[in-house]
């Protein structure tokens, strides 16, 4: 049960469908900062508990504050107020881990796969090394608090980072680590909008009708690729962006 104080009362106009009313009252709840963003709002069940309302009628504005942005429906979760969007430099080597300690949450991480594998030519030209080559691969989801926010896939090279393969990622993440390890002299960012395929909707706890983002990262150390990263975020829950200094110049 969500210790968030329940739903009892529907102010305002009575006149108002059912669900209307249930919708316009979560919205204060929100706005009055009673429902903190972040924060667990009561079940379905509860709701419709407290209000002697059937979970049809529940399901509807919960379903359209969804839609809308406010708020958040975790599978196997709950129902969360939904927080701003989160704004990731595009300029910065910042882990997630950080980011997330920085907006008072918590941070963990779930292994999907660490391993070694052999190169195809594709990844092969990205990571800058021969077909058939020895490359560490790893893929994590990195969680706030209770709720996925990212898609982690990671390919390293081994023969810059040769202990990859025996650290903890549930402990650091491989960004905290590898900076740690090898401080890059040249960065790459693209970023692409996607719809998520069945792996990302279940990994990421989305519908595979919500948009991501990915961004695409290789960092060099001495002309020689450390890794190159696909990182997925729900666009729900992330934007990307850079902001920098041009170059003064001076007309004769």
């Amino acid at each position: 049960m969500s210790d968030t104080p329940g739903l009892t009362m529907l102010p305002g106009d009575a006149s108002l469908p059912l669900y209307r009313q249930i919708k316009n009252a979560i919205v204060e709840k929100i706005s009055s900062g009673e429902w903190e963003p972040g924060e667990k709002i009561p079940s379905e069940n509860q709701l419709a508990a407290d209000l002697g309302a059937s979970r049809m009628t529940i399901n509807r504005p919960l379903r359209e504050l969804t839609t809308e942005g406010l708020l958040l429906r975790v599978p196997g979760l709950g129902t969360f107020v939904a927080e701003p969007p989160r704004h990731a430099s595009l300029l910065e080597l910042k882990p997630i881990a950080e980011e997330i300690v920085a907006q008072g949450k918590k941070h963990h991480a779930q292994v999907l796969s660490l391993a070694q594998i052999k190169t195809k030519q594709a990844l092969a030209e990205r990571m800058g090394v021969r077909a058939g080559d020895a490359l560490f691969h790893i893929v994590l989801v990195h969680y706030q608090d209770d709720v996925p926010i990212q898609l982690e896939t990671r390919h390293v090279n081994p023969d810059l980072v040769p202990d990859f393969m025996g650290v903890d990622f549930t402990r650091i993440t491989p960004s905290e680590y590898l900076i740690g390890q090898i401080r890059p002299d040249e960065l790459e960012h693209i970023v692409q909008a996607i719809m998520p395929d069945k792996y990302i909707g279940e990994r990421l706890s989305i519908p595979m009708t919500e948009p991501c983002l990915r961004l695409k990262r290789r960092t060099w150390k001495d002309n020689t690729v450390v890794t190159a990263v696909d990182l997925i975020y729900p666009s729900s829950l992330y934007d990307l962006g850079a902001r920098y200094r041009t170059p003064v110049t001076t007309s004769g």
